[in-house]
Formats: C-alpha cells, sequence, structure tokens
C-alpha cells in the first residue's frame, strides 16, 4: 500500500540557500529590538534554491518594508548578504552580515533614543 521514496543520488542533490545559526541569531536579535521599539510587528522567512529571505513587515498586510537576503551565488562578486527596501531597491550589499545589518541598527538607536 505504502510506496517508498528513496532519497536522491549525492550527485543528483542541489545545495539550497539558508541562513545558518549565527546569521539567524542576528537577524532575529535585531528583529525582537525591532519589535520592542514598535517597528515591526510581522515576518516571513523563504528559502529557495538560490536565495534565502528575511522579510520584516510593519503590518502583516502589506509588502515588506525590508528584505534581508542571502545570495550565495554572489558571494566572492558582491557579496552574499544584502538588504533591500520596501520598493525593490538594494540599500546595502557586502560580504559580512554585522555591517549589512548596520543602517538598520542606527535606525534603531534613533528609534529607542
Amino acid at each position: 500500500m505504502s510506496v517508498v521514496a528513496p532519497f536522491p543520488p549525492v550527485w543528483d542533490r542541489r545545495p539550497i540557500a539558508t541562513f545558518d545559526r549565527k546569521e539567524l541569531t542576528r537577524i532575529l536579535d535585531l528583529y525582537g529590538r525591532m519589535v520592542a521599539a514598535g517597528h515591526w510587528r510581522d515576518y516571513s522567512l523563504r528559502i529557495d534554491p538560490d536565495v534565502a529571505v528575511f522579510a520584516a513587515f510593519r503590518r502583516h498586510s502589506e509588502r515588506p518594508e525590508v528584505r534581508i537576503e542571502k545570495r550565495p551565488a554572489l558571494r566572492l562578486k558582491q557579496g552574499a548578504f544584502a538588504i533591500v527596501g520596501e520598493h525593490g531597491a538594494v540599500l546595502k550589499r557586502g560580504h559580512d552580515l554585522a555591517v549589512v545589518l548596520a543602517p538598520l541598527e542606527r535606525r534603531l538607536m534613533r528609534l529607542v533614543g
């Protein structure tokens, strides 16, 4: 009755772009502080073979205010990480997640202070 599907062979598996534990911890820490400041209310996480996206929303029914993207294919060129604004413009791009998240950290300091 049940059919067991075998795992694909090793040569047939494609790598998937994901955030590792340290990156996701850093992103969720920033998200928690933005929620505590009352600026963000919701988030979504999308994982595709070529891109991993963390999107932060002011309200759940609109497009995301900020998207944090990781594209491993660009790691040797422009940098794997990028912050994309609400209208699709790339706000910051780089190789290090801390440097890319710096503008959002500064905005948080203005919101709280």
